[in-house]
């Protein structure tokens, strides 16, 4: 296990019931965001990229496919 995780988990032990909750609280809410943030990336980075994918060298390496 980390050393951060380590730290994490030692600070947890010392809270109360309902710090806990808002710590739980945080961590999920930092995990929505994290899931809900690689798609808009992967759709914004979409118009840069197709101007690579509809290069005739691009047509061509991957025409065997």
């Amino acid at each position: 296990m980390s050393r951060v995780k380590e730290e994490i988990i030692s600070e947890l032990n010392n809270l109360s019931p309902g710090a806990s909750r808002e710590v739980l609280s945080f961590i999920r809410f930092l995990k929505h965001t994290r899931q809900k943030a690689a798609p808009d990336t992967a759709l914004a980075s979409e118009p840069m990229l197709r101007k690579d994918w509809l290069l005739p060298e691009e047509e061509e390496a991957w025409s065997d496919l």
